[in-house]
């Protein structure tokens, strides 16, 4: 039977009132005219910036705080407002933006700093020049515009995972080169523990200046659900108590406001498809379990491949023994993976790291267990999943192109 026309359905969705009054307060890359609870972080950012408003290099900044508390969002809203001084004085200041984990751009050193070139007009092949003559392009071409940079890097975590320190040292190092023109760096980062396992000397440039950004707790939580519904919803949208609830989801997730926001959108965006005249419960429920199961679709695909090999051979080991696994088994398996998707095998070490990456991430228990004078190994257990672990695996026989 032919398919009927589907106009009248998408005339029928115009002519209906939508719950939604303004949703793109709910979305990611939304900075409201008021930020709640970091008064104290945005005084600190514009204290360090503010010096380049004199023509002088601010300080390199780095910024480090569990997901969703709040530092892209300060870190915008400080920027977008120094530019704005900036612009009205007619001053030579430029502000840079790019998301490491995002960004294709920063999967290599060539990649990154061609990109930057383009910010200024000038076109680099995406591959075939001798990265040195890129920087030398890049060089050029700022040095000639006579202005400060600041380049933001969000998530610089995960260029340091691409790419290692050595493009991080080589950025920092950049003004040594410069006659004209300065360049600041803002990193960003969710691990805390990131600076610690970076050469020194790229720690001592990069973190000049640090600031922490501690997790919402549950109150301040709802004080920004409540003044983003206002903005994003029509009157009487919500049912009493979801904004309280939907804050008691993100407390006990350490305190993720951005997870908060986005459990209300997609529990909006439900009751919306279920024709229903407001947000209830129920509709925050689905939303949770929908997005756990995007959440771990989401690690998995935009994962570097050494990592999606290793928990390749994690679930394969898992889903045949049902048990618990350690690591040399693992990596055993993992190595053969590696000749067949034509990968370069890690060290045991390394492949170790990534596993507790995995068990940071919630994809996997992994305890550390003592062997006496053998050493240490890890003991490693799936965690349950919102996607069945065979319907995981094929995802990663698609990554891997094992199938």
């Amino acid at each position: 039977m032919a398919q009927k026309g589907l106009t009248g359905f998408f005339e029928q969705f115009l002519a209906k009132k939508s719950i939604f009054k303004n949703k793109k307060a709910l979305q990611p890359n939304y900075t409201p005219e008021t930020i709640f609870h970091r008064d104290e972080q945005i005084k600190q950012i514009a204290n360090i910036l503010a010096p380049s408003l004199r023509l002088e290099k601010p300080s390199n900044l780095f910024m480090y705080g569990q997901t969703g508390t709040g530092k892209t969002l300060s870190t915008q809203y400080t920027t977008n407002q120094l530019l704005e001084t900036a612009t009205q004085k007619a001053l030579p200041l430029k502000i840079i933006y790019i998301n490491c984990k995002l960004k294709k751009a920063t999967d290599t050193e060539y990649r990154l700093i061609a990109q930057l070139a383009r910010y200024f007009g000038k076109e680099i092949p995406s591959t075939g020049l001798p990265t040195e003559e890129v920087y030398s392009i890049f060089f050029n071409v700022i040095d000639k515009e006579k202005l400060i940079l600041i380049l933001i890097l969000d998530e610089i975590d995960q260029l340091v995972k691409k790419t290692g320190d050595e493009m991080l040292y080589n950025l920092t190092r950049i003004n040594s080169e410069l006659k004209n023109s300065q360049i600041s760096i803002i990193g960003i980062s969710n691990d805390s523990h990131f600076t610690d396992n970076l050469d020194p000397r790229v720690k001592s440039s990069l973190s000049e200046e640090e600031i922490l950004f501690p997790p919402y707790n549950a109150i301040q939580i709802k004080e920004i659900l409540k003044q983003r519904a206002d903005i994003a919803f029509s009157e009487n949208a919500l049912e009493d108590g979801v904004i309280e609830k939907c804050s008691a989801y993100a407390a006990r997730e350490h305190g993720d406001v951005r997870r908060a926001i986005e459990l209300l959108r997609v529990a909006a965006e439900i009751s919306e498809r279920n024709e229903t005249s407001s947000v209830k419960m129920e509709h925050l429920d689905m939303a949770e379990e929908k997005i756990e199961h995007d959440k771990v679709l989401d690690i998995i695909t935009t994962q570097p491949k050494q990592f999606q090999v290793t928990l390749y051979a994690i679930i394969t080991l898992y889903t045949k023994r049902k048990d618990m696994l350690f690591t040399g088994e693992i990596y055993e398996l993992y190595k053969g993976y590696c000749l067949q998707t034509g990968l370069r095998p890690l060290t045991q070490r390394r492949v170790s790291d990534i596993i507790s990456e995995m068990d940071t991430l919630g994809l996997i228990n992994a305890q550390v267990i003592s062997k006496g004078r053998y050493g240490r190994t890890r003991k490693i257990t799936m965690q349950p999943l919102p996607s069945p672990l065979p319907k995981l695996k094929r995802l990663l026989e698609e990554q891997l192109d094992l199938v």
